[in-house]
């Protein structure tokens, strides 16, 4: 059977999280990185919505939501135990991460460009809204346990690294004063796996003639 085809920005934090499960499960994808500029036809095919990651199967079936590319690999492998029995409330951890929080590191993160176009809210407001409303409070749960839910990382860990991390990038030398040595050594310490190594090289965007890039 064909491998699995997954579609891929190498910076976009919800492709990270699918190539991090996808790698971490051992499964094998034929990856395609996309120009957001210049959307390969193939993908607009597969997912008309246009956004990263999709990954198409080797059936014919369509993921077009990272969360759910992340369950998918951890049912076919998941040797750790990603797949905690923490599941609703990990569930709500990542939905917090993937609505209100993305809205406000966005925000934050684009301020600059957004002043131009009569934005109201200086960077400093957004970040500390995101701040109150997710940062202080993984930076909390840290203080007790290494991990999200415990002594190992499982699925809320993976699903939310890639976010804080992009937090964390907008302005490296603030994050590093902020008073939460926990939560940077949570960043510090998935940042520095094998793991998170191997998913972040670069590619030049996919053509419909180039060979085949196994991931």
């Amino acid at each position: 059977m064909p491998l699995p085809v997954l579609y891929s920005f190498c910076r976009c934090p919800y492709a990270i999280r699918a190539r991090l499960a996808l790698q971490y499960a051992g499964i094998k994808v034929a990856l395609r990185e996309v120009a957001l500029r210049s959307k390969p036809a193939e993908l607009l095919v597969a997912s008309p919505k246009g956004t990263v990651p999709v990954l198409q199967l080797s059936n014919g079936e369509v993921l077009e939501e990272s969360i759910d590319i992340m369950r998918w690999a951890l049912v076919q492998a998941d040797p750790q135990g990603w797949l905690s029995p923490h599941g609703a409330a990990g569930d709500d951890l990542i939905a917090l991460n993937d609505g209100p929080f993305k809205v406000l590191l966005d925000r934050y993160k684009y301020a600059n460009r957004d002043a131009g176009r009569g934005s109201e809210k200086a960077a400093a407001e957004w970040r500390d809204a995101a701040v109150e409303m997710h940062i202080a409070p993984l930076a909390r749960r840290l203080q007790t346990t290494p991990y999200l839910f415990g002594e190992k990382p499982v699925l809320a860990d993976m699903a939310l690294l890639p976010f804080v991390r992009q937090f964390a990038q907008v302005d490296a030398e603030w994050f590093t004063d902020l008073p939460y040595p926990a939560l940077r050594a949570w960043l510090e310490k998935l940042l520095s796996t094998e793991l998170f190594a191997s998913v972040m090289d670069k590619r030049a965007p996919w053509k419909a003639t180039d060979p085949v890039t196994i991931f």
